[in-house]
């Protein structure tokens, strides 16, 4: 599945009363296909994950990004000053596990109205804030196949009160690829080591993904942290994944 054409369209996404600002590419196929869902950086549904959005619908899936900040600031979308990023962690930090988790399921069933969507399960993949998410929503019972980048403080803690994300591990329920940069100050190697012998402990399938000399964001190429190498390689990873999974 290579270099399909797409089209693109910003959507709503329906959970209760709140409408969720969402970004739609599928591929003009003629048959259904896999659905992902794309999770946000602390940035917003910016350029940098609609771009992710359709890359991956250029592959042959169906891909949804859905506004994760849309109960606070809706229509958030910055850049990556020192100024953006505090106003992301501000608005990252008015975010809910439970919600977040409701807001995905939600996208997930307007995925499934989609006459271009296969029936049965998804797919997630998440950048920093979004990667700590994606291991949260690797939880739920449609996502079959989960790609995480840098997610930081998934053993640390969690998206409003409660016990660190970590602590959920058992309740994974697909396969799960991590992707770590060495040389990136806010995940401790020592955190990673612990994702791992919890994934390894409850047997879920994982691979743990850990790059020297890359740091935090180096999957983006907008960032200054980018590392177009490792970026390549995580890409042919998570197109592997996905592949092998859905």
């Amino acid at each position: 599945m290579t270099n399909s054409e797409i089209r693109t369209a910003h959507v709503q996404v329906t959970n209760g009363d709140l409408g969720i600002a969402a970004y739609l590419a599928e591929p003009v196929v003629a048959s259904p296909v896999p659905a992902i869902v794309v999770l946000q950086e602390i940035f917003g549904a910016n350029e940098h994950i609609r771009d992710v959005t359709e890359r991956l619908a250029k592959l042959g899936y169906v891909t949804i990004a859905p506004a994760l900040f849309q109960r606070t600031a809706p229509g958030f979308e910055v850049g990556y000053t020192p100024e953006a990023m505090q106003m992301g962690r501000d608005r990252a930090q008015q975010t809910k596990a439970e919600e977040l988790l409701g807001d995905i399921q939600a996208t997930i069933a307007y995925l499934h109205t989609l006459p271009s969507v296969k029936p049965g399960p998804v797919g997630c993949i998440g950048f920093c804030y979004g990667g700590h998410i994606a291991y949260l929503a690797a939880t739920l019972p449609d996502i079959k196949a989960t790609a995480s980048f840098y997610g930081a403080r998934i053993a640390a803690s969690t998206f409003g009160p409660g016990a660190p994300t970590l602590t959920r591990t058992p309740d994974i329920q697909g396969t799960l690829y991590a992707f770590f940069g060495l040389d990136d100050s806010s995940i401790p190697v020592d955190q990673i080591d612990e994702i791992a012998e919890q994934l390894k402990r409850h047997d879920i399938p994982h691979r743990i993904f850990r790059y020297p000399g890359a740091g935090h964001g180096f999957f983006c190429d907008r960032r200054a942290s980018y590392n177009p190498e490792v970026a390549a390689d995580a890409w042919l990873q998570v197109q592997q994944l996905f592949q092998e999974t859905l």
